[in-house]
């Protein structure tokens, strides 16, 4: 992998990837996706058919540098999500920098659709929802280790759940999708950073980038290009 902007650098290593996506210390949330050049972000249902070595190499970088992973329970279901273990290449990665070897995965639900017994279904897996959701869900996830966050009404307000994750020391957080967790974060104005990875490919699916109109068109700032066979890992900032 070589970055092009703003220093040309051939053959990235694991040490020099991880600085080019080190962030000032305080809160952040950044998104990581992969698109391909249409705006499509799976094939059949997954990402997995978008993704390249690169995009791993990335994803496991995010994932180690942060506090903890934010994702949509309809993302984490369809990719078969699982906590993040301290024997895997992240574990492996994060230990080696001195972090501590798991990070929670955030799952977001309005329904509090996670169940007790799915695999993120236990300690330390964290659930937003809000409190239209099922009472007896809520308490029956949290009887199974899952601390539940119970952050507005009839849907969840992300600012008050950022707000109640950082109280739990998990400031940094990297968001994974899906879609409609994307664009409502950013029509809430709580993203910092889009870490968007470029996918030479075309695929004309239904699910695309953003799951809707956002109230006010956004305008990232372009940070960084990294490449490698032709797949662009772009870094950019966006000013709320």
């Amino acid at each position: 992998m070589r970055r092009l902007l703003p220093a040309p650098s051939p053959d990235l290593d694991d040490d020099a990837l991880v600085e080019a996506y080190r962030s000032p210390t305080g809160r952040s949330l950044r998104v990581d996706f992969v698109a391909s050049l249409d705006g499509a972000v799976t094939v059949e249902g997954r990402s997995a058919g978008l993704g390249s070595p690169g995009d791993k190499r990335v994803f496991r970088v995010l994932r180690t540098l942060a506090d903890a992973v934010l994702v949509g329970h309809g993302t984490a279901a369809a990719e078969g999500y699982r906590p993040v273990a301290a024997d895997s290449a992240v574990g492996r990665l994060r230990a080696a920098l001195g972090r501590p070897v798991s990070a929670p995965v955030v799952v977001v639900s309005r329904r509090a659709s996670l169940a007790p017994g799915d695999r993120l279904a236990v300690a330390p897996t964290v659930l937003v929802t809000c409190a239209a959701a099922d009472p007896d869900r809520r308490a029956a996830l949290g009887d199974e280790g899952v601390t539940v966050l119970v952050c507005g009404d009839d849907d969840v307000d992300l600012p008050t759940a950022l707000d109640a994750l950082a109280e739990r020391g998990l400031e940094q957080l990297v968001c994974e999708g899906g879609p409609a967790l994307l664009t409502a974060a950013l029509a809430a104005g709580v993203v910092d950073e889009l870490d968007l990875t470029i996918a030479p490919a075309l695929v004309g699916g239904p699910d695309r980038l953003l799951a809707g109109p956002l109230p006010d068109v956004v305008r990232p700032r372009l940070l960084q290009v990294l490449e490698e066979d032709g797949v662009l890992f772009t870094r950019y900032a966006v000013d709320r």
